[in-house]
């Protein structure tokens, strides 16, 4: 079922992962007869940096850097790419039970000699588990066989029914998914060391904390240059919520690396696009989990450079550009049902594009 979903969260762009092509900027750059980034490298001009880590509200510490394990095309190919993560000194990854690849990023990161309290592992709780989230987390704590998990989310604020992937599921809440995430820290004690939610905006995360106990240590959330979400970042941050960037290089073939603005300050500093645009999250203490499956890109994602302010406001000038500003790269948008997994934009609190 869960590999069938795949159609809804990939409407316009299947084709590409039947082409086997999903592999966010690898694609581009390994169809080009030399690589765009050494131009880059040749002329570089700043002090570059490895990102260190965000204090979480429970205490812990989050990487500001982590590994995205999702490949839709291939979900087993992440375990690879985990070892190469691992060699370059990455500590922080990133799975889901929709990803299909616990059981597989389990392995891998057992097979890395990393401890394992140097490990930091997050997963989610899928939209047809909210009715029974203990179930949920325990399926997903004996695949990834680590002992415990870091960070567990709520994946989308929406339940769904299990046989109607595009049909919300009514008969519960995100507020009611909450409270039983809040009590995994009592009855999962030391299996679950933080919880937190994902794909929450202004308008659900204010609602939930109306009700919450427990502030949600984290939001994931799709955010980076051409999808800023100011106030929610903002209001995160003003909560004590550590905000965790996905797709913070968009998905294959996004326009960003190509950007005028973008590679206007790439230049300038003598680094790629791509890192500028997670040196520019980093920079305003968002955590950020690229996805990739080459060697290359994976050492190169560790080095930051620091922007100056003329720089930071270039690329933050980029929302106030129409045609850029407000850009989802993560096809989670039905057209057919013009929804998200059975809501509307309005119900998710996003601004339409």
């Amino acid at each position: 079922m869960i590999r069938a979903f795949q159609k809804w969260l990939f409407p316009a762009s299947c084709w590409l992962e039947h082409l086997g092509i999903f592999l966010t900027r690898d694609f581009r750059q390994l169809s080009q007869p030399a690589p765009r980034w050494t131009s880059y490298l040749r002329t570089m001009t700043c002090d570059m940096y490895t990102p260190g880590s965000a204090k979480l509200n429970n205490g812990a510490e989050v990487p500001l850097l982590g590994l995205g394990c999702y490949d839709p095309a291939n979900p087993d190919s992440i375990g690879e790419a985990i070892l190469v993560a691992a060699h370059h000194g990455y500590l922080h990854y990133d799975t889901a039970k929709f990803y299909e690849n616990e059981r597989v990023v389990g392995q891998a990161l057992r097979k890395s000699g990393i401890p394992r309290d140097k490990i930091f592992l997050t997963t989610k709780l899928w939209n047809t588990d909210h009715h029974d989230v203990e179930a949920a987390f325990d399926e997903s704590l004996e695949k990834l066989d680590l002992e415990y998990i870091d960070m567990y989310l709520m994946h989308w604020p929406q339940a769904t029914m299990p046989d109607q992937r595009f049909k919300s599921d009514d008969s519960i809440d995100y507020i009611k998914t909450w409270k039983a995430m809040e009590q995994l820290l009592k009855t999962r004690a030391g299996k679950v060391k933080g919880i937190g939610v994902s794909n929450f905006s202004v308008k659900t995360l204010t609602e939930l904390l109306k009700h919450a106990e427990i502030v949600p240590a984290m939001n994931q959330i799709e955010t980076h240059p051409y999808n800023q979400d100011r106030d929610l970042v903002r209001l995160c941050q003003e909560k004590g919520i550590v905000v965790t960037a996905y797709s913070p290089l968009g998905m294959a073939l996004s326009p960003m690396p190509e950007d005028r603005d973008i590679v206007s300050v790439a230049q300038a500093t003598g680094v790629t696009p791509e890192q500028i645009i997670l040196s520019w999250n980093v920079q305003r203490h968002v955590v950020v989990i690229p996805k990739s499956l080459n060697p290359v890109h994976i050492e190169q994602n560790m080095k930051m450079v620091k922007l100056n302010e003329e720089q930071t406001q270039r690329i933050d000038a980029i929302a106030n550009d129409p045609e850029r500003r407000c850009r989802r790269f993560c096809p989670a948008y039905d057209p057919q049902t013009d929804t998200v997994a059975g809501w509307t934009y309005e119900q998710l609190g996003w601004e339409k594009p």
